[in-house]
Formats: C-alpha cells, structure tokens, sequence
C-alpha cells in the first residue's frame, strides 16, 4: 500500500510534554519523521513536524487522533499533503550552497531586515532559518550597553559573492547596522585561532601617539600615523619616521602608560569566552612588546608579536631592534602559530582596523575589520562598527546565554 506525506503545522501555547504528546501519536501508527522544526516566541510555539505514514486507515486514523490531541492541549493543528515529486524536489535542495547572514548593531528594527532579506530574495536564496542570538529587549529598563544580533541561516547557488557582500555593505552605510556573510561550511563551525591587531582594535588608543604627546611631537606623529593607517605611505617608512620623533623619551614613561591603556569594549567579555572554548588568541601588532607584553598577561593572551624599542641607560634611542612588524609580517605570524598549533589556515580569525592589517585580514578563514577605516572596511571580508569587539562571539554563531554562561562560571 502506498504512503502519505503530511505537514503537521502546530501554533498555539507553549507547554511541557507538547511535542511527546504528539510524537507518541505517530509512532503508535510507525510513522516516519522526515523533518522537524519548532520556534518559540513570547512562548507562543510553531512546531512543524513532516511524516510519513501508510495511506488508507492508518493515514485517516492517525490525522483524527492528532486532531483530538490538538484540541485537548489548547493548539491549532494544520495539515497539509505533500505531493511525493514536491517532496523529492525539496529534498535535492539540500546539496545547494549554505550562508550565514548576520545582523548586529546596537539596535536595529524592521527596516534593516526588510533591505536584508529582500536583497537574499533578489538572489534567489533561501531562508531556512532565523535565530536571535543576543539576549531578550527590556522595554522599562535602560541597557547600559545595548546589542542587538541576529542571525539567518540561507541556502541556494550564487554566482557572485562580491555581488551580495557589496549590496550588504551599502545597507550597512546607510541604515548603521553591520552585515557580516558567511559561508557556512566546516571551518565556520570550527574556528580555533584568533589574531588581534593592539592599537585601535584591542585598545582603544594608538600608543606610540601617546608617547609622541608625552615627548611634545605628537602632532607630528599623529600625522604620520593617520597616513600610514590610511594607506597612504608605506607602514615601514611610517615607523620610522615616528621613532626617530620618539628620542629621549624616558622609560619610566612606558609604564604609566601600559597600565593606563583603555581596553576597548567587549574585548575581555570575547576573550575570556575564546579562553573558556579553547581557542588559541595571538596579538600581531605593529605597536611594541612593551605594551603587547602588559596586555598579554592582562588578558591572558596566549602568543604576542610587535616591535621592541630600543633603549639604552633608560631612554629610548629612537631606534628599534629587530625586524619591523608591518602588514606582510603580520600575516606570516599568523601562519606561522596556525602552523605550530596544528590548525588549519581556514580555521583562523582576523581582526584589525589599519591598513597594515590587511594581509593578514586576507589570508585568514575571516577576517574583520573592526572600526576600520574606509579603505579597510572596503578591502575587508567583513566588518563590525556597530558595537565591542565581543560582537565577533555573534559572527561565530554564539548566543548570548552560552556567553553568559560561561561570565558566570568563571
């Protein structure tokens, strides 16, 4: 005898023991589940449950008794039959190509989604699912730091992802929102090593132009710094020019500065969750060991490379030793500890705001540009400029409540 294939669409009042009541039904009559799905919101359930079942009695029998559970548990209860050449079509979509599209900001509505998914439709993607990853909007209470996030779970070919990314990109400008586009493949799932740029990613300040203020240069410095970040001069040459500016300067003053350093929001908050999930974290800066080292142990980072300065009867020279850390030393860096943990590059998690960070933004699995410049944002895979750097927890794919779990396990 042939088999009926039914959609079962459940929507009514959560309630304990809903999906065992119901799920009990079809197994009395060897029902087979080929799906199911359920969401809750403001504990209203939709529940949808795709079977199999024997056609004749059985398929009459089992619909009843479904029905009588529904109206006994208080739910609506929909069914539909699903035509076997559907069903096989459905089934031969799931070889297509997955997304992740995530949405973040401090607070986002109706309008950024709509642009969202509106551009997905115009690809001819497909949403298979939504999922809110921040925790739950008080309407009475003030947020002290308020984040917004979530995050859809898209399927279906596309011929050109510069196209889509570009398109999210203006969203993004234009409706204060930030868009981040995902394949959603094994590496997602299994990132391991994150790499951080110091200055202006994991602190908020650019320390070599503390120090040019400290030694009355910093105008002059400050100069160089934003054309090198900018891209506009070559880092090395950039480095150079604002150490020679740095002679004189007194040790004593690098302390007060390094325990002073104003860490940027949301970064302990990401990397003391990294820590509690294994991941290996790495500081790549083109700043100095002096400060990268206090930061390390800080944070407890686990590798740190930058530059040393040179510094003789307690006053830096202007010099510096060793060989500069720029752009293309970052990201050898960033293989090479990739290497040594025995991680795989696509594995890898980039993050930085300058231009000397974009190799490195490059080559890694993802790459972020996080408050970044122009030139940075448009270079990069993807970008956060909406919220702290715990926003990057949202582009893994990280709830609120497993963030929060582990804050309070500590």
């Amino acid at each position: 005898m042939a088999n009926e294939i039914i959609l079962l669409n459940i929507s009514g009042q959560d309630k304990p023991g809903l999906t065992s009541e119901l799920t009990s039904i079809l197994a009395a009559y060897d029902a087979r589940i080929l799906d199911i799905g359920q969401a809750n919101i403001h504990n209203t359930l939709s529940l949808g449950i795709l079977f199999e079942v024997q056609s004749g009695k059985k398929s009459g029998a089992v619909l009843k008794e479904l029905l009588f559970k529904s109206y006994e548990l208080d739910i609506q209860a929909k069914f539909t039959p699903i035509a076997l050449d559907n069903y096989e079509n459905w089934v031969s979509l799931q070889g297509k190509d997955r997304y992740i599209v995530t949405i973040l900001g401090e607070k986002f509505g109706a309008k950024q989604i709509s642009e969202v998914t509106k551009v997905i439709s115009d690809k001819k993607l497909n949403i298979d699912s939504i999922k809110r990853l921040t925790g739950r909007l008080s309407l009475v209470k003030n947020d002290d730091y308020p984040r917004a996030c979530i995050q859809l779970s898209i399927r279906g070919e596309l011929d050109k992802k510069a196209d889509i990314t570009e398109k999210f990109m203006k969203i993004s400008q234009v409706l204060d929102v930030d868009i981040a586009f995902q394949e959603d493949n094994i590496y997602r799932r299994n990132r391991r090593l994150v790499c951080f740029d110091m200055d202006s990613t994991l602190i908020q300040a650019e320390v070599i132009d503390e120090l040019a203020e400290l030694a009355g240069v910093g105008d002059k410095v400050k100069a160089i710094t934003e054309l090198a970040m900018n891209g506009d001069i070559d880092f090395k040459e950039s480095f150079e020019r604002r150490m020679k500016l740095l002679e004189g300067l007194s040790e004593e003053v690098l302390h007060n500065v390094a325990i002073n350093l104003p860490i940027t929001k949301g970064a302990r908050r990401l990397i003391d969750t990294l820590k509690k999930y294994g991941y290996k974290t790495a500081i790549l800066s083109g700043g100095f060991t002096y400060f990268g080292d206090y930061l390390k142990k800080e944070l407890g980072i686990d590798y740190m490379y930058a530059n040393q300065l040179e510094i003789k009867n307690g006053i830096l020279t202007g010099g510096y030793l060793g060989d500069i850390v720029d752009g293309t030393k970052k990201a050898e860096y960033l293989k090479e500890i990739a290497a040594k943990e025995g991680i795989d590059i696509g594995q890898t998690i980039a993050i930085g705001d300058g231009a000397n960070d974009l190799a490195m933004l490059d080559i890694a699995g993802l790459g972020i540009a996080f408050h970044a410049k122009p030139k940075v944002k448009d270079n990069a895979q993807n970008s956060i400029s909406s919220i702290g750097l715990d926003g990057v927890l949202y582009l893994l794919g990280y709830h609120d409540r497993y963030i929060d779990l582990m804050e309070n396990n500590k």
